[in-house]
């Protein structure tokens, strides 16, 4: 069977360490999204907005 082209990456708070986000990128751009632009989103626990980063995941 063949393997798909796009990876599940989850976002982790830096400053919680809890996930916040989940989505899917394709596989080739995720090397560069690893080391490139960060996301910024708005945390409820925490009420304020929090760099996160990325971390691969298995889905299944």
């Amino acid at each position: 069977m063949a393997k798909g082209k796009r990876t599940y990456v989850a976002y982790y708070s830096t400053e919680t360490g809890n996930m916040v986000h989940m989505t899917n990128i394709q596989k080739k751009n995720f090397e560069a999204w690893v080391k490139g632009p960060t996301l910024r989103k708005y945390n409820p626990k925490t009420r304020k907005h929090e760099v996160l980063k990325m971390k691969e995941i298995k889905k299944g």
